[in-house]
């Protein structure tokens, strides 16, 4: 019987669309640099994907820079602002929240919102110059962030803002202008598209110390000759994303026939963020008293693909610091689950699982 992918959230399956235009572009030979034919070619395929993934965020082309990943675009920001006072959430990714300096963080409210009234008194608190970094979307709850209210406090103390959008990019409609902010950080896996592909959004005008030496590629802030066929599957999946948009959103309905029934499974069950927005694919929770190690890997044995909230290293469960900082205690904090659904998601998998699931809770029982 097929495998059951439900983790989204770490990477998404690529799409045939994306698989076949990288083995198409896979042929061509130049380097977009090149002013020869070959190179132009090259250079065609790499703008026209920088458009793609700019309009996907409401962002002209030539605000888009691509990178390696999320990962280096964000530690782009946090180490080109290192000299800045840094405020970031309690709940960031690793990249943003182990690469600052002077780092403080901002609270969140137990569904695991921003604390903006935590904020606004962090940045009246000095007239240093600094750097405010929330993530659109947790990577763990879905927790969907008011980054339009946290930049409306940032830039009333001259702040620079930058998100993290790599869980909300192609999920929901954002938009880089309305939102006014700086920065903004993308993936192209999160959406269908390759590994080893992001993006950095840059407000014009607004260029941050370079982060890596060489040529002058993308418009001289990132240097490195362009993973052509990368970018170009990053550009095909920015445009399938937006084109399938209401169709991810529609996995609300089974993210809440999951939660139903897992809350009625069990009163050990708690999930995480149900008070707040959340991106339409994602499942938070805890199980009391469980091994989510255990649990995972018993899912894994009967062909389900999830993850833990949980971080494992030398054979010990450390709880999720997400979780942690929603106020979670630290024991239940180690139980914690994420469940996450995309593009290739089918209701006979969600059936399937929750099967499954009922299975083994009750073995717990």
């Amino acid at each position: 019987m097929p495998r059951i992918y439900l983790d989204y959230n770490a990477t998404c399956p690529i799409r045939p669309e994306v698989i076949e235009i990288v083995r198409e572009t896979m042929t061509n030979h130049g380097n977009a640099s090149s002013i020869h034919a070959d190179g132009r070619q090259a250079r065609k395929i790499v703008e026209d994907a920088r458009a793609a993934v700019g309009g996907m965020v409401g962002a002209s082309a030539k605000q888009v820079i691509f990178t390696s990943g999320a990962s280096e675009s964000n530690n782009t920001i946090l180490r080109g602002f290192s000299d800045h006072r840094v405020l970031i959430s309690a709940i960031e990714h690793p990249s943003v929240y182990f690469c600052g300096r002077n780092v403080e963080l901002i609270p969140v409210h137990s569904n695991g919102l921003i604390n903006l009234e935590k904020l606004e008194e962090l940045l009246q608190k000095s007239d240093q110059p600094t750097l405010v970094s929330v993530m659109m979307a947790n990577n763990e709850t879905g927790v969907i962030q008011p980054i339009k209210e946290v930049t409306k406090l940032a830039k009333s103390c001259n702040a620079t803002v930058h998100t993290d959008a790599v869980q909300a990019a192609g999920r929901f409609e954002v938009d880089f202008k309305d939102l006014d902010i700086d920065f903004m950080s993308l993936s192209a896996h999160k959406m269908g598209g390759p590994q080893g592909v992001g993006a950095l959004i840059m407000r014009q005008g607004v260029n941050p110390p370079k982060f890596m030496y060489g040529g002058g590629q993308e418009r001289r802030q990132r240097a490195g000759t362009e993973n052509v066929s990368g970018i170009a599957g990053f550009g095909v999946a920015a445009d399938l994303a937006v084109k399938d948009m209401e169709d991810f959103k529609a996995l609300k309905t089974l993210r809440e026939k999951m939660e139903s029934h897992m809350r009625a499974s069990s009163n050990r069950v708690t999930i995480y963020g149900i008070d707040a927005p959340r991106v339409s694919n994602t499942i938070a929770c805890t199980v009391k008293d469980m091994d989510s190690a255990v649990f995972m890997m018993n899912l894994d044995l009967e062909g389900v693909s999830i993850s833990t909230g949980a971080a494992c290293s030398s054979g010990q469960i450390k709880p999720s610091r997400v979780l942690m900082a929603m106020g979670v205690p630290e024991e239940l904090a180690k139980t914690g689950l994420r469940i996450s659904m995309g593009w290739d998601t089918k209701e006979v998998e969600i059936d399937r699982f929750l099967e499954i699931w009922t299975k083994l809770i009750q073995r717990l029982d």
